[in-house]
């Protein structure tokens, strides 16, 4: 290797380690582009039905945050009731669960007493572990901040894309070569179109694993069904592990009424993300966005590894956008013509004519690859 290849090479290796650590702030601006491609989608429908292209971004940030501010205003309040409700009802259960165990002492034989556990007993074992989960709610507490910032730079890049997207647009093609760009365009577009299926198919699945929750939990008298029901919808966004958060809450609620209604609550999920990933999701991804299911389960751990819980969230669609690009650039551009050449063969014709003198045939230049960036929306 000369110099020249050396410099390339370590040029490579300190962009990836640049890349590598400001990863979450890529995460946050992807973050951004998503949810700026749903509402700019959003915006376009708008216009199809004749609104100016302001008023149409307007109305499209004001039902999103109509739909956010709607979502915590069903699920915190009955949360916190309930939760107000365990204080109380967890020292009722343990008192109950001491005084059977007295009753049972006093029926078994003297042999098998010692082996009876005591509630003081199993109190002081779980001591550390109670601990341990204070502290990390404090964890969680100090680092919302932290949570509440990142939110805010999301929300803000989201406006600044929405309000002139075409212009980070050509920003972006600009930073490949210029035969390239026409290229690079094209591959946005699928990008942008496949973003948009996927959302739209995520909305639907939601919404109806949301409406047989509540339904569901309507039916056993489960206590803040609508609430539970919108937690199952919005958690139903994180293929595989949502489903499982979501039932813990639905399971501790309907644990204060009765012991049977947390199984039948169990149950009940269970049937309902049975329906959910071998009918709903299979018919409503397939007519949008076409993913395996071991690529979803792999795209999860690998991102939700090195990106951690919001990696996760944003897994299938980091999946969705990659897979367009590995398809397109790495495998038709790269793979599909590997050793293909396609030399451009030219048929010379020549005329001889005695009454004209012989010209010089003029050589034109094959016409190149304009810079074709998209153009600005009205």
């Amino acid at each position: 290797m000369n110099l020249g290849q050396w410099i390339g090479l370590i040029a490579i290796v300190l962009s990836l380690y640049i890349l590598w650590q400001i990863k979450e702030v890529l995460l946050l601006m992807f973050a951004a582009v998503v949810l700026a491609t749903t509402l700019n989608r959003l915006a376009k429908l708008l216009q199809r039905l004749g609104m100016k292209r302001g008023f149409a971004v307007l109305l499209s940030v004001g039902v999103f945050f109509a739909i956010v501010v709607g979502f915590f205003w069903l699920i915190v309040p009955p949360f916190a009731q309930q939760f107000h409700e365990l204080t109380y009802r967890v020292p009722q259960g343990l008192e109950r669960f001491n005084s059977w165990m007295d009753e049972v002492e006093t029926k078994v034989p003297n042999q098998l007493v010692p082996y009876i556990p005591d509630l003081n007993s199993l109190i002081q074992q779980a001591q550390p572990f109670v601990n341990r989960a204070l502290g990390s709610s404090f964890a969680f507490v100090s680092g919302s901040l932290e949570v509440v910032l990142k939110v805010l730079l999301v929300l803000v890049l989201t406006g600044m894309l929405l309000a002139n997207p075409i212009a980070y647009r050509k920003v972006f093609i600009r930073l490949f070569p210029s035969f390239y760009r026409r290229r690079v365009d094209g591959i946005l577009d699928k990008c942008e179109v496949s973003l948009g299926g996927w959302v739209t198919g995520a909305l639907i699945a939601m919404s109806v694993v949301g409406l047989m929750s509540v339904v569901g939990l309507s039916f056993l008298g489960v206590k803040a069904a609508l609430a539970l029901g919108v937690l199952a919808g919005f958690l139903n966004l994180i293929p595989n592990l949502g489903p499982t958060m979501s039932v813990i809450p639905a399971m501790a609620i309907a644990l204060l009424d009765a012991p049977w209604k947390s199984l039948a609550v169990l149950i009940l999920y269970f049937i309902i993300q049975q329906a959910e990933s071998n009918f709903i999701t299979p018919y409503v991804m397939a007519q949008q966005v076409s993913l395996l299911p071991a690529v979803t389960l792999i795209s999860q751990l690998f991102f939700v590894t090195f990106f951690g819980f919001l990696g996760l969230f944003l897994a299938l669609p980091l999946t969705v956008v990659a897979k367009i690009w590995v398809q397109e650039v790495l495998i038709k551009d790269v793979l599909d013509e590997w050793r293909h050449n396609h030399p451009q063969e030219t048929e010379l014709v020549i005329v001889s004519d005695s009454t004209h003198p012989k010209e010089t045939p003029t050589i034109h230049p094959a016409p190149s690859d304009d810079d074709q960036l998209p153009q600005e929306e009205s």
